[in-house]
């Protein structure tokens, strides 16, 4: 034991103004209070201390720091009482510390072994700056104040850690430094004052709590007598593992080469060996499949042997297929004796002058994301105690590599969303295999080449649902909307009148009369529309303005009508905002409707589905073998497309009909489908981020379903889509051969009226012998 005086702070520790001494009497006390309770052997070990305090008159006052080595006799009997009974003072690093301040006075020599700086001044690094040492002194003070004297509890746990370099392996070495207050009494020299513990709690949270707890409790109210109990633990495994979490969690984009050698470095540390080296080796896979990554963390040794200078990558996806099928870990403290023709895997690793060597696998969620290697080269040895001190690192390290394999995920699709477009699940593997392609040219330097995204021979199916009549009710409501606005502004010019005869006032209300004339007459066309927007929003709304910042009587008049007028939600806008309200209501049930359905589409067959929104909900569906390739097709998956296209019509009619009590404005749906029953090609289109058909005939295909959405019945001026029913437009009767028997089904089953309309419809330009079937939805079929 040593009775040195020691500042475990490394001379860091800011002047702190405090009332603090060293005292045996809190100690004394507790002597006094076991002695009371224990009923054990204990209770004379107690009494024989508590009688030598007594009968060598030890000083029941404030012993001063540089007195402290005259007591060692009594510092003992601390010792013995406070320490672990097994542990010997040669492997406890335990001391007594001067009250809140880092002043160790008394402890093992292990302790000040540990601590003292002198030997290792070049080496030795301190993890706190003074700033972070003295916030935590005072946070530790504050949390002695409170509790003992406002019986307030504050989760605060006081630790320092000290690293410092060992001079042989040039590797770190951490402690961590504990401090019990167990022994420090505190007591007011004034009275209290009353606190609000919602704002004390705040304050230890916050970086500069500690000012503010100084405003609120000035350190000299209070006297600190007593001694702390300082214990110091060797952490060094567990702060190289806390090191490579840190690594994993303050990852910074671009920063990888750093980060893995911070990794590896920590692995050194956790082993206390720097002559092992490390190599890591993610397992990513494109569609499945293993490739290659192209990250080297360590000495590369991994990707030497597996990597692509050596292995097309049909066959590194054949070995890294062959490993992940039976994953284990394998170590030899010597591969050079090991026998080649039994694990003949090991000649690279020999020819390289690895002499020991293990290879571990790790996982995330039982899912394989890599090996981690542990080897030497030439002489240098371990044996499989060093893996054992290895495991505490195998899971977040795992994790570094999960989080390695999702950035190679994110660049893939970061790519795809660059060149291509946001992919849908059924077509993704395509768009997977391109970008793939384009990331192994990138990254070998090789000349950026985008590859056509193609799917040939697949069978289209279109339909639309539209708002009926949405264009005219729009129209409708803006006039009507116009007519009430001007209405107010003749109301409001009249009642400004008296107060306002100027020239500018008789020009407003005769432009205001005027207009009023032309909307009455339905003299409106769109350019006209626009001009009286802009009178009514700029020129009206700008001289009101005006005219109110003139004349205070004024103001009031005008602000009623700047709030019944105000573009969100001003009055005169009711019935336009009632369309656009109706509008919203049915495309947002269409669209949840087809967004939950799409996903039940692919369980039968993938296939591409994609929505577009103009005034209603128009959708394209892709079916056929080249969508999925590993999947055979067969015309029974396009049949059952087929019948649930004419089913979810069905389903989307009685879906919008239901919102009608909902809806500001009754607006009504058509429902349209176009048979095509040949198969297209379709290629992805980079400048308009979507797919489109390929050839002229197949372009005849889009011509039509652009043209057919208010096609007449031939002859008539009737229109072919109607609320309450659904429309099948083909060229020839063979293209609804498929939907006949599903149309006679849903009759027979009430979902459809028995009566069935075959029509023919109107020519249209480069468009003639249009044929429709017309079915009327049944909403509530007998029982």
């Amino acid at each position: 034991m040593k009775n040195e005086v020691l500042d475990v702070s490394g001379m860091r520790a800011l002047p702190l103004d405090l009332d603090s001494a060293i005292s045996l009497m809190p100690y004394v006390r507790f002597l006094e209070k076991r002695i009371a309770e224990e009923r054990t052997l204990k209770s004379a070990f107690y009494k024989n201390i508590l009688h030598h305090f007594r009968e060598n008159n030890l000083p029941e006052g404030d012993i001063p720091l540089e007195e402290a080595a005259q007591y060692s006799d009594f510092f003992e009997y601390i010792y013995g009482t406070l320490s672990a009974p097994l542990a010997s003072e040669h492997q406890l690093a335990w001391g007594m510390s001067f009250p809140l301040y880092p002043y160790i006075f008394y402890g093992t020599d292990l302790l000040f072994e540990m601590l003292n700086t002198k030997p290792f001044e070049q080496h030795y690094e301190l993890q706190k700056n003074p700033d972070d040492y003295q916030r935590e002194r005072l946070h530790l003070i504050y949390t002695l104040i409170l509790q003992r004297l406002y019986n307030f509890q504050v989760p605060v746990k006081i630790q320092q850690y000290h690293a410092w370099t060992d001079v042989h392996t040039g590797l770190l070495r951490y402690f961590e430094v504990l401090v019990s207050p167990e022994f420090v009494e505190v007591s007011a020299k004034k009275e209290l004052p009353e606190l609000n513990f919602v704002e004390i709690y705040a304050h230890f949270s916050e970086k500069d709590g500690h000012l503010q707890l100084q405003k609120m409790l000035p350190l000299g109210m209070f006297k600190f007598r007593g001694f702390a109990v300082i214990t110091v633990t060797d952490v060094t495994a567990r702060m190289a593992v806390e090191n490579i979490k840190k690594v994993q969690f303050n990852r910074i984009p671009g920063d990888s080469p750093s980060r893995y050698q911070r990794i590896i470095q920590s692995l050194k540390t956790l082993v206390q060996n720097n002559r092992i080296e490390f190599d890591l080796f993610p397992f990513v896979r494109v569609n499945g499949q293993a490739v290659y990554g192209y990250e080297q963390a360590g000495t590369g040794v991994l990707f030497q042997i597996w990597g692509e200078n050596r292995l097309t990558p049909e066959e590194f996806r054949r070995q890294a297929e062959s490993y992940a099928a039976k994953p284990v870990s394998f170590f030899s403290s010597d591969i050079q004796s090991e026998d080649a023709r039994q694990i003949g895997w090991l000649t690279p690793f020999r020819n390289l002058n690895v002499r020991s060597l293990a290879l571990v696998p790790l996982f995330v969620e039982q899912k394989l994301v890599g090996v981690l290697c542990m080897h030497t080269w030439e002489d240098e040895r371990f044996d499989e105690k060093k893996m054992a001190w290895l495991e505490m690192a195998f899971a977040p390290v795992a994790q570094l590599l999960n989080i390695y394999i999702e950035e190679f995920n994110l660049e893939l699709e970061g790519i795809i969303k660059e060149k291509f477009t946001s992919i849908q699940p059924a077509v993704q593997w395509k768009f997977n295999d391109a970008a793939w392609h384009y990331l192994h040219r990138r990254k070998k330097g090789l000349p950026e080449v985008s590859e056509n995204i193609a799917f040939f021979d697949v069978y289209p199916l279109y339909g639309a649902i539209d708002i009926r009549n949405s264009t005219n009710e729009r129209n409708t409501a803006i006039r009507a909307d116009l007519g009430h606005y001007l209405g107010k502004l003749d109301e409001l010019l009249n009642a400004l009148l008296p107060f306002d005869r100027s020239s500018l006032m008789q020009e407003l209300r005769f432009h205001t009369s005027k207009w009023q004339q032309s909307v009455q007459q339905g003299e409106l066309n769109s350019t006209s529309e626009n001009n009286l927007t802009n009178f009514l929003n700029e020129e009206a709304r700008n001289y009101l303005v005006h005219l109110s910042q003139q004349d205070a009587r004024t103001t009031a008049l005008i602000e009623d009508y700047l709030g019944l007028t105000h573009a969100a939600q001003g009055e005169v806008h009711r019935n336009r905002q009632n369309v656009d309200r109706s509008m919203e209501l049915i495309n947002t049930a269409v669209n949840r409707y087809f967004e939950d359905e799409k996903d039940t589409l692919q369980q039968s067959y993938p296939c591409y589905f994609e929505k577009f929104r103009t005034d209603g909900i128009e959708y394209d569906i892709y079916i056929g073998q080249s969508i999925a390739p590993d999947r055979p097709f067969s015309h029974f998956h396009l049949k059952n497309l087929r019948l649930w296209q004419l089913s979810s019509m069905i389903e989307v009619a009685k879906l919008t009909r239901s919102l009608l009590a909902d809806m500001p404005m009754a607006l009504h749906t058509t429902q349209l489908i176009f048979v095509h029953n040949h198969m297209i090609d379709i290629s992805f289109r980079a400048d308009e981020r979507k797919f489109d058909v390929e050839g002229a005939y197949n372009i005849r295909y889009q011509m039509i379903k652009k043209r057919i959405d208010k096609v007449r019945i031939k002859y008539s001026d009737e229109r072919l889509t109607q609320p309450d029913k659904i429309a099948l437009i083909y060229l020839h009767h063979r293209d609804i051969e498929d939907y006949l028997p599903f149309i006679h089904y849903l009759q027979e089953t009430n979902a459809l009226d028995p009566v069935t309309e075959e029509l023919e419809l109107e020519d249209l330009q480069g468009l003639s012998g249009l044929r429709a079937l017309r079915l009327g939805i049944v909403y509530n079929p007998a029982k």
